[in-house]
């Protein structure tokens, strides 16, 4: 690649590294919103730098990740108390429990039906819950009993919802009526984590297998190999031209896909920064939340 192609990567500081930056999306204000999995906050951030932090009302509830609702709000999963949560872009909060005990929520999208959908990796579940606050959950049947760990979802150009299978090694896909089809993936142990719709098919990680899949809406499964098999990808995103952005959690770098399979890999300039949830801003760039309690801006 030509140094004149190679985006610059910015460093943000937002929080102690025992705040545990996991989460970002771009919000609907033209802000980035954060959550601090370890300090039980959410955060805003502007494209100048500023930051305003919103303590939610269990210090261990574990907010994980978050997205746009079709409400204008932000929704995030809580892990630690099984609960869903809701912030205004004034920094009103409120949440949802999950009526099966012990859920451990994790990934959430807003849906087709104007709902949000989120997994269960404790219960192999799917839930919906609708901006009022109602919660339904759908059994994932034949996902592979309780530890198939159903991690990441998104919302595809299907109409349906799509989402990972950690530890059951498949993808899967639900109707937004609560039909499940699951698609085994083709290495053995790969435990796909993120997943992200291109407008056409749907792509993910494998966390184990150190590679980028992409899975056609009639679960035709492609696999590309990172340079690094250890790079250990773990969230991923649609951006511009046909291309996805990932996080590679091992390696210490972010990377991009072509729709033809072609990698790139850029690295980071904090050492160990973990990077973890990754979004497109509103400002065209790519964004990470690191774990040493920062974000990096990937862009020029």
């Amino acid at each position: 690649m030509h140094p004149s192609d190679t985006p610059a990567v910015t460093v943000i500081p937002v929080a102690d590294h025992r705040d545990g930056p996991y989460g970002i999306t771009a919000g609907p204000d033209g802000a980035l919103w954060l959550t601090f999995v370890h300090s039980g906050r959410i955060a805003r951030l502007t494209l100048d730098g500023g930051l305003s932090t919103y303590a939610l009302d269990s210090p261990g509830c574990r907010p994980t990740v978050i997205t746009p609702g079709p409400d204008g709000a932000l929704w995030f999963t809580r892990f630690g108390d099984h609960r869903v949560g809701r912030v205004t872009v004034d920094g009103e909060t409120s949440s949802f429990p999950v009526p099966t005990p012990d859920s451990g929520p994790f990934g959430i999208t807003a849906g087709p039906d104007g709902a949000l959908w989120f997994t269960q990796m404790q219960t192999d579940r799917i839930g919906r819950v609708t901006v009022e606050g109602e919660v339904t959950e759908y059994r994932l049947p034949g996902a592979g009993g309780p530890a198939a760990l159903p991690s990441a979802i998104t919302a595809g150009p299907d109409g349906a919802l799509w989402f990972t299978l950690n530890q059951a090694n498949a993808v899967g896909r639900i109707t937004t009526s609560g039909d499940v089809t699951t698609y085994p993936l083709p290495t053995p142990g790969a435990a796909p984590v993120g997943i992200t719709g291109d407008g056409t098919a749907l792509w993910f990680v494998e966390i184990a297998a150190g590679r980028i899949g992409r899975i056609s809406l009639d679960g035709a499964i492609q696999e590309f190999p990172l340079p690094d098999p250890a790079a250990r990808p773990h969230a991923i995103v649609a951006a511009t031209a046909g291309e996805c952005w990932f996080t590679e959690w091992g390696a210490n770098r972010v990377g991009r896909v072509t729709a033809g399979g072609e990698i790139t890999e850029y690295g980071l300039p904090t050492p160990s920064s973990e990077p973890h949830g990754i979004a497109v801003g509103p400002d065209g760039a790519l964004w990470t939340a690191l774990e040493t309690g920062a974000v990096a801006r990937v862009g020029r």
